[in-house]
């Protein structure tokens, strides 16, 4: 039953030898894992990755093979907020008009919201599908899932279906950006290229050819001539939105990705979810457990770094402007806060931002933040990638 998984390794590219695949059935027949959806995925990717770089691609043929067991229960969601997950069991969902969603009122701010989060929680006595007020499924309450409202808490949906929430109470799986793409990034390098400043170091060396010729015809015999290879002088961090509503994006800011590994040799990244906070991770797959505080970059690198920031900036105002209003953790400090110092520290810095520029106007929180860059945000196209090197070079 495995034999698909196994071949859509190898289409994939993915260096999976018959050894590795034997030794994963054997691993199985021993019951090392038994209904175990974690513990069954880590166990495939130990006998048949043995190569970082493949992990993306691996996860990918994962999800296809064994789709929705990757993904987290809603028992699991639920426990941190202590909710039981009966209550909200995917019975039906609210399919609204426009006319009819327009109709349904806002509770009326975050701190409004929380508050009455916090007195349903201690009044709700049973599960409840449909309605304005209870936690539940399939109305029109400001919380649960599978419903609609204008301003809501999101508790325990695997998806967003109206891409409208004040905070999202869930706990969501990302995948690191595979920074190998090669297809379409070439235009891209073109367009990085406006952000080099060479120099010469003494650390590898290139033949001058010039100085060979000349030094040849001045001694009479072959004089080989070196001098410093030329390096890109320019320092780089680069700060990616990972996960949500820039899943549509994912293949365009690989390109970006992998073109820049490649065009800046002093390149630091970090993967952040919608705005900044307090800390940053490296990994997708260990971001609860290995996350960078913040301040410690901010400490790191000096403000002759080149700073950019890549995400679609499309969020609740609430993520951006209210401690509190980040959609995974209470952050004690508001989002701009942290923007806020990111621009105090490198002042070069722009916002790369992947959604049509032409639907800005639409999204509230696209104007915060790019009012908080001094309106240094530019589209994720070749002429958006253009103009921002060309404003990171002044």
């Amino acid at each position: 039953m495995f034999l698909p998984f196994y071949q859509g390794l190898r289409q994939a590219g993915l260096p999976v030898s018959l050894r590795e695949y034997l030794t994963f059935l054997e691993a199985l027949s021993r019951e090392i894992v038994i209904y175990d959806i974690e513990g069954f995925y880590f166990l495939a990717r130990s006998a048949m990755v043995k190569d970082e770089r493949h992990l993306d691609r691996f996860d990918q043929v994962f999800s296809a093979s064994f789709e929705g067991l990757e993904a987290i229960s809603g028992e699991e969601v639920l426990e941190a907020i202590d909710l039981p997950g009966e209550w909200l069991e995917k019975l039906a969902e609210k399919h609204l008009s426009p006319e009819e969603m327009a109709e349904i009122e806002a509770l009326g701010g975050f701190d409004k919201l929380m508050e009455t989060l916090k007195e349903r929680l201690k009044e709700q006595q049973g599960r409840h599908q449909g309605g304005s007020k209870w936690i539940g499924t399939a109305g029109t309450s400001p919380f649960g899932a599978y419903g609609f409202n204008p301003e809501g808490v999101r508790i325990g949906q695997s998806e967003s279906r109206h891409q409208r929430a004040v905070k999202v109470w869930d706990k969501r799986q990302f995948r690191d950006f595979d920074d190998s793409v090669e297809l379409g990034t070439r235009n891209i390098k073109v367009a990085l290229k406006r952000l080099r400043n060479w120099a010469r170091d003494g650390a590898e060396q290139e033949l001058d050819l010039n100085g060979t010729i000349r030094a040849t015809a001045e001694q009479g015999y072959l004089d080989v001539r070196t001098r410093p290879e030329r390096r890109n002088a320019v320092n780089v961090l680069l700060f990616l939105d990972v996960g949500g509503s820039m899943d549509p994006y994912i293949r365009v800011v690989e390109e970006l990705f992998s073109a820049a590994r490649s065009e800046f040799k002093s390149l630091e990244y970090f993967y952040f979810h919608n705005c900044l906070y307090e800390g940053v991770w490296k990994d997708n797959q260990r971001r609860w457990r290995e996350q960078t505080p913040t301040w410690e970059i901010l400490n790191t690198y000096g403000s002759d770094y080149k700073c950019i920031f890549v995400g679609d900036a499309a969020m609740s105002p609430y993520e951006i402007a209210f401690p509190g209003g980040a959609n995974e953790h209470w952050n004690e400090e508001a989002g701009q806060v942290w923007l806020d110092r990111v621009r105090r520290q490198w002042p070069q810095s722009v916002w790369l931002n992947p959604m049509a520029e032409k639907y800005w106007p639409y999204t509230q929180s696209i104007a915060m933040i790019s009012e908080l860059f001094d309106g240094q945000m530019f589209p994720l196209t070749l002429s958006g990638i253009e103009a921002a090197m060309k404003e990171l070079g002044r």
